[in-house]
């Protein structure tokens, strides 16, 4: 039960008691403050599996592309940063919450980036300066490529996290959102499977095959 709740908030745009209301429906009656506990409690232990596995997964692979931004979330009024990266393939490989977004902010993002998954041949950003001058900290500056439309991908990757912090009415500490936010982003990247590029057999195997894999992770 605490799996299928876990799954049913982080996934998909729903509230508290949204999750409540759902569960009520299947015969299951629990307070949302305890949907809120349970994910609180558990979802990053589940989040951190699906995360070890992709991470040794991917080593023997060869990352050549990364996409870097920052993206604005509000705090009881005032705006924070969300620094995200991803892979070519759109998988959410970092994120990490700052106050500012300033030269210090920046490098702190990336080293903790090529710390967990190593370095890419090449990587995107737009045009913030902050991304320059940690570069040229790391001596990786000849990597960054600054094109308009070149980190499309990065700013799409964003709109999932966008409807569920519409769901979630916004937060209101630091903390919580650095939280769901890593949460968050290792189960989309779980059941991401590019269904627009697929026939619908291939989908439905896939899936399947997420979620038993995802069943056994957080058993």
């Amino acid at each position: 039960m605490i799996r299928l709740v876990v799954l049913m908030y982080v996934r998909f745009p729903l509230s508290l008691r949204n999750v409540e209301d759902l569960l009520f429906e299947r015969g299951i009656d629990i307070c949302h403050e305890t949907v809120r506990m349970w994910w609180n409690r558990f979802g990053p232990m589940f989040a951190g599996e699906v995360r070890s596995k992709r991470v040794s997964r991917m080593r023997g692979f060869r990352h050549w592309r990364w996409h870097l931004d920052e993206m604005y979330v509000k705090l009881n009024g005032e705006m924070v940063y969300l620094w995200r990266a991803v892979d070519h393939e759109g998988e959410v490989l970092e994120s990490y919450v700052t106050r500012k977004r300033d030269k210090a902010a920046a490098l702190t993002f990336m080293k903790k980036a090529l710390k967990r998954h190593g370095a890419p041949e090449a990587i995107t950003t737009d045009g913030l300066r902050s991304y320059r001058a940690a570069m040229n900290d790391l001596g990786n500056a000849e990597k960054q490529d600054v094109g308009r439309w070149a980190n499309n991908r990065v700013e799409n990757s964003h709109l999932p996290f966008r409807r569920r912090e519409r769901a979630m009415l916004r937060f209101r500490q630091m903390k919580s959102l650095q939280k769901f936010a890593s949460v968050h982003a290792n189960v989309h990247n779980h059941f991401s499977l590019e269904r627009h590029l697929t026939d619908r057999q291939t989908y439905r195997e896939r899936r399947s095959a997420a979620l038993a894999e995802w069943q056994v992770l957080a058993s």
